[in-house]
């Protein structure tokens, strides 16, 4: 079962992200370059948080129990600070970048919109951060061993699949809020980003009670993921239209 357990939680955690980069992102050489550097931001940020952290773990007593638990709390919560501190760094760099190729195209017009980086920025977090949380769960379903054999849930790989899913789609959402919120100086966008990655890192500190952090993520994802769509221009009108249109492309009309 080990194989199954490995392709299964694989497409579970990356299918859905690999299909919107291979529709939205792949064709688009510029918009490749964006998520690459996008990923990289957030490797320099795991980078600092975790030098930060082992500094304070080392320098504490390892056998002291709440304060090593104090520690991991601590650690969690900085490393999210850092990381939507890089992210402001990068839209910097995007806007900077926005002006360049604004004054090399001919129209004067960027063949991108903020928008456009935002969404692919975030993807780029997201598929990293989620590749390192998710690759050493991976490699540990090939066996050897039994999961639960000695009374823990048997959900483990498969939740902790789904919450990978939930990580990329939260934050390619949190991009498109967060670089919003800084392109119009909306800080309470900015906020309400930093505080749902928060409380994201934080309900995972319930597990194994997977309900504890896995049932709220999902109706955390939904509602960012219409935040982002209604401050991204989209509607419940064209919403409509759209799955009309899905709807008569299933079924077409035959001419006579």
């Amino acid at each position: 079962m080990t194989l199954p357990i490995f392709f299964g939680c694989t497409f579970i955690a990356f299918g859905p992200a690999l299909g919107l980069f291979l529709f939205t992102i792949a064709r688009d050489p510029l918009r490749i370059i964006i998520l690459i550097a996008g990923a990289f931001f957030w490797l320099v940020s795991l980078l600092f948080s975790s030098l930060i952290w082992f500094i304070t773990v080392k320098a504490s007593d390892p056998w002291d129990e709440p304060l090593q638990k104090g520690l991991l709390i601590f650690g969690v919560m900085f490393s999210v600070l850092l990381q939507e501190a890089f992210r402001f760094l990068y839209y910097k760099l995007l806007r900077k970048a926005i002006e360049g190729l604004v004054s090399l195209s001919e129209d004067g017009c960027s063949p991108i919109s903020i928008q456009q980086m935002a969404y692919v920025a975030g993807m780029g977090f997201g598929l990293m951060s989620s590749a390192f949380s998710m690759i050493n769960l991976l490699a540990d379903a090939l066996g050897p061993g039994t999961i639960g054999i000695h009374g823990d849930s048997q959900l483990y790989f498969l939740t902790s699949a789904f919450m990978t899913m939930v990580l990329i789609f939260l934050r390619t959402f949190w991009g498109i809020l967060f670089f919003r919120g800084c392109e119009h100086q909306r800080w309470q966008e900015i906020a309400a980003v930093v505080v749902m990655h928060l409380a994201i890192s934080g309900s995972t500190f319930y597990n194994p009670l997977y309900t504890g952090s896995l049932m709220p993520s999902y109706l955390l994802m939904a509602t960012a993921a219409t935040w982002a769509y209604l401050l991204s221009g989209g509607s419940a009108q064209n919403l409509w239209r759209f799955l009309l249109c899905l709807q008569s492309d299933a079924n077409p009309q035959l001419e006579s």
